[in-house]
């Protein structure tokens, strides 16, 4: 759950353009090459609202897998693929999530140059992802799955998901942070339900039906939900002879800041100590407990994410952004160091999964005051700028977890340090997970600092 105030952050529109749209809430008419339109009125009404609805449900179906692999990492290192190594289960997921967040600015960048082939990729998108769980199912050697359930259904997860983005700033204006709220809940709703469910099927159903299964439950629920998600304004139809938009903005301005490339840098930092944890939790889990109390602490992992979201981004709108960020990631890092790293039964691990998702997965709050800053008076590179941050966290998604398996020391039962820290082989790894969060928390107080220094303002 690593997008709080996704909509925000992935504004699609200038200021100006917000307030045309705005002001089409009284007069909901609009000229559209060359004609005039009758349009929907802006926050509000039944067509706004079943756009949201749907959102909400792609938001769940997407994202809520994508979260939930730990349930699988459990699973394919206890039974049909207990010979392959760590690293190589964990790209599975890695890799997936990983190029749902990395495909944002290719995605964005076709949209720009195409925008009325924005909804039939949705559908090749949903097509893809139904095909790609079910041949999954029969898979036989994990490098089948990373291609399958890892590359090709993460691609087509992002050509689903984006293109909301792209049109939920034209339905809502003044309720867009509820709007972009109630979808972004989705996320948490399936990081929350769908390890319960997955993990039930798997025990009782095996690999190979679980994911026949579920990409029925796709098909069913993204279907209708692809049908009802529109835009708001006619798409531009293209007239032959004359120039597309260029796919690159002719100006970023925002490469020669220096803001841009040090909150990369405690991007990339962050989402490195982050997802190692997401995805061997469980691991560590059924160490200490069985497989369902994995199951429930992965579930209550993804909710505490999405309460450190809204946390954060409240925060956020009342101080500046890299002490919040310094804040979060210094917290992360005592808690990997101090209680993750003598963690020894089911209470305590029930304790880092609040604490830690809470501080580390509400992290991606701080993206929209930053792309903001980063912004400066050209609004409307904003999206960009947020793109570019996914797919920062994209490449991290498959480093760390890398780096991690490579520490992971399985079946070793005694601690690192006589016994008492590090249990179960993780020492290394919890040591690597605070260092980092350690190293995110000092590059964003010297961001902060750089910010006061050149008289800057703050978001």
């Amino acid at each position: 759950m690593q997008r709080s105030k996704e909509f925000q952050e992935k504004d699609a529109l200038s200021e100006h353009e917000q307030q045309r749209i705005a002001s089409n809430a009284e007069d909901v008419s609009e000229v559209v090459s060359g004609r005039e339109t009758e349009l929907p009125p802006v926050d509000g009404g039944w067509r706004a609202w079943t756009f949201c609805f749907a959102a909400f449900w792609l938001e769940t179906m997407v994202w809520g897998f994508g979260y939930s692999y730990g349930v699988f990492q459990e699973y394919y290192s206890t039974h049909e693929f207990q010979s392959a190594s760590n690293v190589a289960i964990s790209a599975v997921g890695t890799v997936s999530l990983a190029l749902t967040f990395g495909s944002t600015i290719p995605l964005m960048l076709y949209f720009r140059r195409y925008p009325t082939l924005i909804k039939p990729t949705m559908w090749v998108g949903l097509v893809v992802a139904v095909a790609a769980l079910v041949v999954s199912s029969f898979a036989n050697a994990i490098w089948q799955l990373i291609i399958l359930q890892g590359v090709i259904y993460g691609l087509a997860g992002g050509m689903i998901y984006i293109p909301i983005v792209f049109w939920l700033p034209q339905w809502f204006v003044k309720h867009r942070g509820l709007a972009g709220g109630l979808v972004m809940g989705g996320s948490g709703i399936g990081g929350f339900v769908f390890p319960l469910i997955l993990n039930a099927l798997l025990s009782r159903l095996g690999f190979r039906w679980t994911l026949r299964i579920w990409a029925l439950i796709m098909a069913v629920v993204a279907g209708p939900a692809v049908l009802a998600v529109n835009p708001r304004v006619p798409l531009p139809k293209h007239e032959k002879g004359s120039p597309r938009p260029s796919v690159v903005p002719k100006e970023l301005p925002f490469f020669r800041d220096a803001a841009f490339w040090m909150f990369s840098c405690v991007n990339m930092l962050q989402a490195l100590s982050y997802f190692p944890v997401s995805l061997y939790l469980t691991v560590f889990t059924t160490s200490v407990a069985s497989s369902l109390s994995a199951t429930a602490v992965l579930s209550v992992f993804n909710v505490a994410c999405i309460f450190g979201q809204v946390a954060i981004g409240y925060l956020c709108d009342r101080l500046p952004y890299p002490w919040i960020a310094c804040a979060s990631a210094f917290g992360s890092a005592l808690v990997a160091f101090l209680l993750w790293g003598f963690s020894y039964n089911l209470g305590q691990v029930f304790g880092f999964a609040v604490l830690f998702g809470g501080l580390s997965g509400g992290f991606a709050s701080v993206w929209q005051p930053a792309a903001t800053d980063c912004a400066g008076k050209k609004g409307e590179l904003q999206p960009y700028i947020f793109g570019l941050f996914a797919t920062i966290k994209g490449v991290a998604a498959v480093i760390g977890p890398i780096i991690s398996g490579i520490l992971y020391d399985a079946g070793k039962g005694t601690g690192a340090l006589s016994g008492k820290y590090g249990r179960f082989g993780f020492g290394k790894m919890e040591i690597f997970v605070g260092s980092l969060a350690m190293a995110t928390s000092v590059v964003s107080i010297i961001l902060g600092v750089v910010r006061v220094k050149f008289k800057r303002p703050v978001y």
